[in-house]
């Protein structure tokens, strides 16, 4: 959204320090950027507390062994219009147990704050705070953990990685992560934040302005004190894409406490089949994933590219390139649609070639020592991802559910 308000920005010098160079790779370098960012909303770290290293001992690294993995509260804390607005009920401790009995430890809760903030303060209404803190408690009352975002919330930040709305992007994050976390302050290491979800990038200088952004985020959580001085944070890469994060991601910001980043990105890998919902001129849909489970009587819509060897390309890079340096990688989103509108034989293949694919794509990355959070957005129909049935909270997709944790394995 754009804010119409003269932004006092004063700019401190943006300073790159550089790693030697091992084996001709390519190091990760700090980007450093301490741009008070005021003007245009109250301050909201009003009563910063002292640092509280209590039930915060664990590492980015450490934390990252414990998590085994993930499941997304999609499509409800983030919907626009409140949190059933895209017909899921509202979250209850009982879906939450139904998910941990299940095999997940972790819990990533996509989260609109923008739609409850009054745009010319930049508050958040405190009934939304206290409703989002309750979902996280119920999360943490079954020992599992939390990943609490800003999601795509009306595209503010992630549409604007662009130098015209820098400082206003950086003003309502400063103002919107100081409010979220004196709100969650006392949570232990059990919650994690995010400072987005999927932001735009498509250059270099548009990394830039997004890196500004994360460090605004980790700014703001820092300054607010108490477990916050120490809790794990995550930036996102450019578009939480994987190659364009591999390419361009050659610097992560700034963080005063040391080794409590990650990093993250998306895969809905190969499109065609993760994603896609109708057969188009340039292009079929993906029915088939995994060469044993081609079709010989549907050949025109068998996988022609991102297959298991992409899956283990990427995994591998991402390895290499940032766990290995000490900087775990979480894939915040994967998952493939479920055509359940296909019929014998054609949705038989079709649903044991994504068993194969979620149990597949989850071992790779484990055992690349990344962490995958599939992604659930609650449909229990054609071309949705849903596992469990919200209303009952009951599981609705075993073939699913089975698979994923075959993977962990």
């Amino acid at each position: 959204m754009r804010i119409n308000r003269n932004l006092n920005l004063r700019i401190c010098l943006l300073l790159f320090i550089v790693f030697a160079s091992c084996h001709n790779r390519q190091e990760l370098t700090v980007h450093q950027s301490h741009a008070a960012i005021t003007g245009a909303y109250p301050g909201y770290n009003i009563l910063p507390a002292k640092p509280d290293t209590a039930g915060m001992s664990s590492t980015a690294v450490q934390l990252a062994a414990k998590m085994k993995i993930g499941w997304n509260l999609g499509n409800t804390l983030e919907a626009t219009g409140g949190e059933t607005a895209w017909g899921n009920p509202e979250v209850t401790n009982a879906l939450i147990m139904a998910v941990k009995q299940s095999g997940f430890n972790a819990v990533r809760i996509p989260c609109a704050w923008d739609q409850y903030a009054n745009q010319s303060t930049g508050k958040i209404k405190d009934a939304w705070l206290s409703r989002v803190k309750q979902v996280v408690q119920y999360c943490i009352d079954n020992n599992m953990y939390v990943v609490l975002n800003i999601h795509w919330d009306g595209g503010w930040l992630e549409n604007n990685c662009i130098p015209e709305k820098k400082d206003a992007v950086n003003a309502k994050q400063k103002a919107y992560w100081e409010q979220i976390a004196t709100s969650m302050r006392d949570f232990d290491e059990h919650l994690i934040f995010a400072s987005a979800n999927e932001p735009a990038v498509a250059n270099a200088a548009q990394l830039d302005i997004l890196l500004s952004y994360h460090q605004t985020f980790i700014d703001a959580v820092r300054s607010t004190g108490g477990k916050n001085a120490y809790r794990t944070l995550v930036v996102q890469g450019p578009s939480t894409d994987f190659d364009k994060t591999l390419r361009m991601m050659t610097k992560i910001p700034e963080d005063k406490v040391k080794n409590r980043l990650m990093l993250e990105v998306h895969s809905y890998t190969p499109y065609q089949f993760a994603l896609m919902e109708k057969d188009e001129k340039w292009g079929n849909q993906f029915y088939y994933w995994g060469r044993s489970y081609h079709s010989s009587f549907d050949t025109a819509h068998n996988a022609t590219w991102g297959e298991e060897s992409e899956i283990n390309r990427i995994s591998k890079a991402m390895k290499a390139r940032f766990v290995d340096k000490g900087i775990p990688v979480i894939i915040g989103e994967f998952g493939v649609i479920r055509r359940s509108s296909l019929t014998g034989n054609t949705l038989s293949r079709h649903l044991n070639a994504r068993a194969y694919y979620l149990k597949y794509f989850v071992k790779q990355t484990i055992s690349n020592g990344l962490i995958p959070f599939y992604w659930d957005e609650g449909g229990l129909g054609n071309n949705s991802f849903g596992i469990f049935n919200r209303y009952t909270n009951t599981v609705f997709d075993k073939q699913a559910l089975d698979s994923l944790m075959h993977g962990t394995n």
